[in-house]
């Protein structure tokens, strides 16, 4: 048996005494969890943990595998300098996942670090092993913007890189649930957080990872979690095994869910049907694109044919004649926003018409969403099958006089200054609750600085199609 065990733990920086300074008390449960997981470990007496953390190097496109002989990282940045830690990686280990990745087609790899040290996502779980059990070397792996597929294939090929190598590993996925649990907590309330909270509790009590995988990413993002991918490499881990699910504690007292989990494998590693959930979420996503394109009304099939078209034969293609009179009567300005595994790919608009019709304005921003974006790549062809569309389309906008006027979730926000420089951003985004947020997001996309330069605000409504 290659995997140990494996175990999804929480991260709260609190929960180091020399950073709580008391207030750990207040997550007892936790706490205790957390030792049990310490002590599970050293009966265990592997070779090598690995540990997915959102909280080390990130990319879009890319998950990162720490290189080097090792790390060290300290609690600095909580006012406990003096809480240092310091890791040996397994170098061999790291160097076989990444040439594994390769070998798959795999975006993962150990290039890219930007910052070498270990960050708390890490160290906290490393806290509670290394008082039961310090004799062991450590694999850092970072989460992406990638798929759910893409972190449950990489979690696989740990699981194969192991039985290769011979090492027995434990997994630990490193990750918090919902920092949205209480309005008096530090990230506020909302209705998603305690929704997602009992997704994940009941994924973990019965060991049911599909859920895991086929979670919606928007509905994830208003939750403002931060483990779910790191959960969903912890399930490839465990790929076609049965385990034993126990729920070892949950709890939320300042408004983030912390939960403690541990799986314990039965039976023969990689050998259950039933547990290859990566084949189940693959079915589900495809009758779920499905779905998604079939019912897209004409403003994004035509969002989405004209960059099907630029991308496949950089192309502009005419304007289609059996597209609704509102389409090719009305002027008016609009974003084109492309996703990819719910993260944005892309997203270009104006904000007044500049084309003859709706529908040109459409297809000129499509093109231009999907191959100028200044954030990103252009769109390649093998991506279009799994790009969402939205096609946002702008009343004309009206100046306000303060933010009192905004509604973060009805109004869209201009942010001007006098010498040109603009900032928009689009009503009822994931992620985006306060109007202080938007604004100032937007005033950032303008290069605008709020706090010295001259500035004033428009307001505008939106017809969303998605």
């Amino acid at each position: 048996m290659a995997i140990l065990a494996a175990f999804a733990v929480p991260h709260p920086p609190l929960i180091i005494p020399a950073v709580g300074r008391g207030r750990e008390r207040g997550i007892q449960s936790t706490i205790d969890a957390y030792d049990e997981v310490g002590r599970r470990v050293a009966a265990l007496a592997p070779d090598t943990i690995v540990v997915s953390t959102p909280h080390s190097v990130m990319y879009r496109d890319y998950n990162h595998i720490s290189p080097g002989a090792g790390a060290s990282g300290s609690f600095a940045e909580f006012g406990a300098p003096q809480a240092r830690y310091e890791a040996a990686y397994d170098t061999q280990f790291a160097s076989a996942l990444a040439a594994a990745c390769d070998a798959e087609g795999l975006s993962a790899g150990t290039r890219g670090e930007r910052d070498p040290s270990l960050d708390h996502a890490t160290m906290i779980p490393m806290h509670f092993i290394q008082k039961y059990y310090p004799d062991y070397k450590l694999v850092r792996i970072g989460l992406s913007g990638l798929s759910p597929a893409a972190h449950y294939r990489l979690g696989a090929l740990v699981q194969r890189v192991a039985s290769v190598l011979g090492r027995r590993v434990v997994y630990v996925a490193s990750g918090d649930l919902s920092h949205k649990l209480s309005k008096d907590g530090p990230y506020g309330f909302a209705p998603e957080g305690p929704q997602f909270d009992e997704r994940i509790e009941k994924a973990f009590e019965t060991g049911d990872f599909l859920p895991l995988l086929t979670m919606d990413r928007g509905f994830a993002d208003r939750a403002a979690e931060c483990g779910l991918r790191s959960f969903q490499i912890m399930a490839g881990a465990l790929d076609g095994t049965d385990v034993r699910p126990e729920l070892l504690s949950h709890e939320g007292p300042f408004g983030v869910g912390y939960a403690v989990a541990a799986f314990t494998p039965i039976g023969n590693e990689g050998t259950d049907p039933r547990r290859r959930f990566l084949e189940a979420y693959e079915s589900c996503h495809r009758r779920e694109m499905e779905a998604r394109r079939e019912g897209e009304d004409p403003y994004v099939r035509l969002a989405r044919a004209t960059v099907e078209a630029f991308v496949e034969s950089g192309a502009r293609t005419a304007r289609p004649t059996d597209l609704p009179k509102e389409m090719t009567s009305r002027r008016a300005g609009c974003f084109v926003s492309l996703k990819e595994n719910g993260e944005l790919r892309g997203c270009i608009g104006t904000i007044r018409p500049v084309r003859d019709c709706l529908a040109d304005e459409i297809a000129s921003n499509a093109v231009s969403a999907c191959s100028s974006d200044p954030r990103f790549p252009p769109v390649r062809p093998e991506e279009l099958p799994e790009l969402v569309y939205d096609v946002d389309v702008l009343g004309d906008p009206e100046a306000i006089e303060s933010t009192d006027q905004l509604d973060v979730r009805r109004y869209g926000v201009v942010v001007s200054t006098p010498d040109g420089r603009r900032g928009v951003l689009l009503p009822d985004l994931d992620g985006v609750d306060t109007v202080q947020e938007q604004v100032s997001i937007a005033a950032r996309k303008g290069g605008i600085d709020l706090d010295h330069d001259e500035w004033s605000l428009e307001r505008f409504e939106v017809a969303r199609h998605a």
